[in-house]
């Protein structure tokens, strides 16, 4: 197998353990580096898909072990967690994977579940995502990790509990009506606060990445969107995906790239909004 083919799932996979794109990528090639130069003791006894993805998870626990950790704004919790950045879907097309490593690619990469991982501790998220995400016997979890079934149970029982505990409904997170993200983006571009009023739920949350402060409920992200942010012709809002969920490059006036925001929409209306400020993210997605 060429393991450059992988890259693009390996890539959705440290996104996975890291939440964050440029770790990511710096495990991506240290995982190519050690396997290319490990492939010839490579034995068989896994496929080398499987002998490559359990590489990146020791890579990603090595980093995560070494990280500093951040707080997340809202972060599901109480607790820290890793600083969070989107996944631009145009970085899981590059080359051309087989429909199998797309499928792997895609999955559990919704904003919001990536952002629970980060609160589980880096054995139990590496438990979970081999054995909950992609569907890896405990046995393969066990000997991936150098540990035995018995403690990989044990950290998929405890990884499954905090998730409950925060409440995350994967489900919940749907693909939008025909028209909404049209409308959104129309309204963002207006300035016109009734029609967004109509699009954003009771309870929806504003996250700005890399700025600590965000706002619950319609009112608030209303107010604070008015009062910041929206002026007729000031943004152009380019359609785009990230995360394998609706999302928007967001240019200035000129087509200077400003950000992304990436979306949660449920019934129809928008849950949660992350505008990440970040230049560089909108250039990606592009």
């Amino acid at each position: 197998m060429d393991l450059a083919a992988l890259r693009p799932e390996l890539l959705a996979h440290c996104y996975r353990m890291l939440g964050s794109i440029h770790d990511a990528e710096d495990a991506v090639q240290e995982t190519l580096v050690r396997a290319w130069r490990g492939y010839d003791g490579f034995e068989g006894r896994a496929s080398p898909r499987r002998w490559a993805y359990a590489i990146a998870t020791r890579v990603c626990l090595t980093a995560l072990d070494q990280r500093t950790r951040r707080a997340l704004p809202s972060g599901l919790g109480t607790d820290e967690v890793a600083w969070l950045e989107p996944l631009p879907d145009a970085l899981l097309h590059t080359g051309t994977p087989d429909p199998a490593g797309l499928a792997l690619a895609r999955s559990g990469i919704r904003l919001a579940f990536v952002a629970a991982l980060q609160h589980l501790s880096p054995r139990q998220r590496s438990a979970l995502v081999l054995g909950d995400v992609l569907g890896w016997p405990v046995a393969e979890v066990a000997e991936a990790l150098g540990t035995t079934p018995a403690s990989v149970n044990s950290a998929l029982q405890r990884a499954r509990a905090q998730l409950r505990r925060l409440d995350l409904d994967e489900d919940q997170i749907a693909e939008p009506a025909p028209g909404v993200l049209d409308r959104y983006a129309a309204a963002f571009e207006a300035a016109d606060l009734p029609t967004l009023a109509g699009l954003l739920s009771a309870d929806v949350t504003l996250e700005m990445p890399p700025r600590p402060d965000w706002y619950a409920g319609r009112d608030a992200t209303l107010a604070f969107l008015r009062t910041n942010v929206l002026r007729p012709g000031a943004w152009q809002l380019i359609p785009a995906r990230a995360n394998n969920q609706p999302a928007f490059i967001v240019n200035e006036a000129d087509g200077t790239p400003h950000g992304l925001q990436v979306l949660d929409i449920h019934d129809g209306r928008l849950t949660r909004l992350f505008a990440f400020l970040d230049p560089a993210l909108a250039r990606r997605a592009g």
